[in-house]
């Protein structure tokens, strides 16, 4: 694989059929969006949730989170988007920000738990391991977009990129470090360790206290960890406030708000 990343030039339709184009970009984040789902339905049926339950949820998780996260990208590349308002609904051609489908996905979660009685640190530590494994899928559709590489690199996985695409000021550089693989690869990693988790509480019938905040948060924590360790060799534009990132920041913050409440929820659980 190595060696293919490191001479291929992707092509970003996937499929083309006239004037109707399928891209890789699209057809990528559909195919997490099912992996994720069906992971999702097979830890549900070990918690007793029922299976159209589940499928209602993803059904509006989905729909909040393409939103949320197109929403928020376009406000990280508002100078862009100001000049032509017609961008923000070319989805296909990528601008989805993670953090604004997480941020979306949780509210939708927390309205959906209220509305059906459900627990809803259970419903986001069924839905935590799908997610990791759907953005490790879902990285791929950037590589075929050529966006979000990194540095440049002359390692022997980095990735060409076409002149079009590259910053003006690294014209006469051609490999970069693919940023999505790193990201992907995290990903992956994360959706293991998730299901491992699952696999002891399954395994050892417990299922109170802190198990289902602590799955939700580990996710929160691992995946910020990873973007924000990320953003130091990423080079696409993003604001830059106290000289982080923006994704470094919401990172951060993401990881202080999530050990809080878990340090929280343990000194509550402790007092009573």
């Amino acid at each position: 694989m190595i060696d293919f990343l490191h001479t291929f030039s992707p092509d970003p339709i996937f499929f083309s059929a006239g004037p109707v184009h399928i891209y890789w970009y699209g057809f990528l984040v559909v195919l997490g969006i099912v992996v994720g789902t069906f992971i999702c339905l097979r830890l549900a049926k070990y918690y007793g949730l029922e299976e159209d339950t589940i499928l209602d949820l993803q059904f509006f998780l989905i729909l909040a989170g393409l939103v949320g996260a197109r929403i928020y990208d376009v406000f990280l590349e508002w100078p862009y988007y100001f000049g032509r308002p017609l961008d923000i609904f070319k989805i296909w051609q990528g601008g989805l920000a993670i953090h604004g489908a997480i941020i979306a996905g949780l509210l939708t979660s927390f309205l959906f738990a209220r509305k059906h009685h459900l627990d809803f640190w259970l419903l986001a530590a069924v839905i935590a391991p799908g997610l990791a494994a759907a953005q490790a899928i879902g990285r791929w559709g950037n590589y075929f977009n050529q966006e979000l590489f990194g540095q440049p690199t002359g390692r022997p996985w980095g990735i060409p990129i076409d002149l079009a695409k590259r910053p003006f000021d690294l014209v006469t550089t051609e490999y970069f470090h693919p940023a999505f693989l790193y990201e992907s690869a995290g990903n992956l990693v994360i959706f293991l360790l998730l299901a491992a988790a699952h696999y002891l509480i399954i395994k050892k019938n417990r299922c109170g206290g802190l198990v289902f905040p602590g799955v939700a948060t580990a996710y929160l924590i691992m995946y910020s960890a990873l973007r924000y360790a990320l953003e130091f060799i990423r080079i696409d534009s993003t604001p830059v406030v106290l000289g982080l990132r923006f994704p470094q920041l919401a990172s951060l913050f993401t990881i202080a708000a999530a050990a809080a409440f878990l340090a929280f929820r343990f000194y509550w659980i402790r007092r009573s």
